[in-house]
């Protein structure tokens, strides 16, 4: 198949959307399928472009796929109406490369969402070029803004209203809709789109890499970071953005200074240098900043985690599903999760008991006592693992989402 995939986010960036929209590519092409990616050039999760990459310039890349790269603005420090210019600025620039597609006539378009601002000129060219179009929910914006308050004084407000009947007409009028949890694919369906236009498609993890990773792996990676072999580690690993509220976590480290208990937090984001100012403020010797890891890392960096954080705050857990929880369960990794019981997150760890720990979001008691169960727990969590391996293997999820958008 020709299969034109675009959105604002693409590899190199090392986490979220960008890395699973770039692994797909991959896969995709290795499957012998010609595939073209229109896409910004490098920026999350620092929200500043990446080296030898130009906001300002168009640039044209060949490899495994012919990607575009388009201009756009990248705001330093995120607000709402700056993600706003920041999205639309990419719609705009990406119009003309899509447009230009309409002669290589793909047979599939898949757009990934974020941003809805790009799905009028997705469906135009399906329009133009008879291709079939899908639309791939990793993060259902509109939700995500109304349930964190950046629309204004409730969900009835006009930018609320206004927002809502943009999201309604992107998706009713593609082909398909697939998104990467069950309750969002039931969100799809209370918005409108009919049930057999939605397709199950999860994110996923390399199991293989993470099922057999060395005690010697983890020293060494260890002692690179300059951390003591004997304490504990509680990890977050990932974007340090609003949707977390990773504040708890820094109020958790307070009440916790008494434990022989380390707090790492690797990443980067907009809200790293508050996170920053506020453990120095406390004067927390027991919480340590890292940037990124290399992703060849990954594998041992979650390994070395005693317990892993999967922060966010109420009202966003079951607009957005955290795709750093595919990796740290495929490690074995025991996981503090924060979650209202009726989201995703909450009716799995209810299904599987023991797989996580699941706590109320933005209560640091309720945080610190799910710490301290997780670190209670032997480090290799089977259940976690076993899961992985029957439901998150890579090449299972790509074939079958390959096999449900030729139909």
């Amino acid at each position: 198949m020709k299969i034109l995939v675009y959105g604002i986010n693409y590899s190199p960036e090392l986490t979220g959307i960008g890395k699973y929209t770039g692994e797909m590519v991959e896969w995709m092409a290795r499957q012998g399928h010609e595939v073209r990616v229109i896409t910004a050039p490098p920026y999350y999760p620092e929200w500043k472009i990446g080296e030898r990459y130009s906001a300002w310039r168009y640039r044209r890349e060949e490899g495994d796929a012919t990607v575009w790269r388009c201009p756009l603005y990248v705001p330093k420090q995120p607000s709402t109406l700056k993600r706003l210019l920041h999205l639309g600025s990419f719609a705009l620039s990406s119009f003309f490369p899509l447009m230009a597609q309409r002669r290589w006539k793909p047979d599939r378009i898949i757009g990934v969402v974020p941003t809805l601002f790009c799905t009028p000129g997705m469906r135009l060219l399906a329009k133009l070029s008879g291709a079939r179009t899908l639309l791939h929910i990793q993060d259902y914006e509109v939700d995500a803004m109304l349930g964190l308050g950046m629309a204004g004084k409730g969900n009835g407000g006009k930018v609320a209203k206004l927002a809502s009947a943009f999201e309604r007409s992107g998706l009713h009028n593609v082909d398909n809709v697939s998104t990467i949890s069950r309750s969002m694919m039931h969100k799809a369906q209370e918005k409108g789109v009919p049930a057999e236009k939605v397709i199950f498609f999860p994110n996923w993890s390399e199991v293989a890499r993470f099922r057999d990773v060395s005690a010697t792996q983890v020293a060494v990676l260890r002692e690179q970071l300059g951390l003591p072999a004997d304490q504990k580690i509680i990890l977050y690993s990932g974007n340090i953005g609003e949707k977390q509220g990773l504040e708890s976590v820094i109020d958790a480290a307070s009440q916790l200074q008494h434990q022989p208990w380390l707090f790492v937090i690797v990443g980067q984001g907009g809200g790293k240098a508050r996170l920053e100012k506020l453990a120095a403020e406390r004067g927390l010797n027991n919480v340590r900043f890292f940037p990124l890891q290399p992703y060849e890392a990954l594998p041992a960096l979650l390994k070395m985690g005693d317990c892993h954080l999967v922060i966010q705050k109420r009202g966003a857990a079951d607009a957005v599903l955290p795709s750093k929880l595919t990796n740290i369960l495929a490690v074995g990794g025991n996981a503090v999760i924060t979650a209202e019981a009726e989201t995703e997150l909450g009716q799995l760890c209810s299904a599987i008991p023991g797989i996580a720990v699941c706590v109320e979001p933005e209560s640091v008691p309720a945080l610190v006592t799910g710490i301290e169960s997780a670190l209670a727990l032997p480090k290799e969590n089977r259940l976690a693992h076993e899961y992985a391996e029957r439901t998150l293997e890579k090449e299972n999820v790509l074939s079958q989402f390959i096999a449900d958008i030729r139909g």
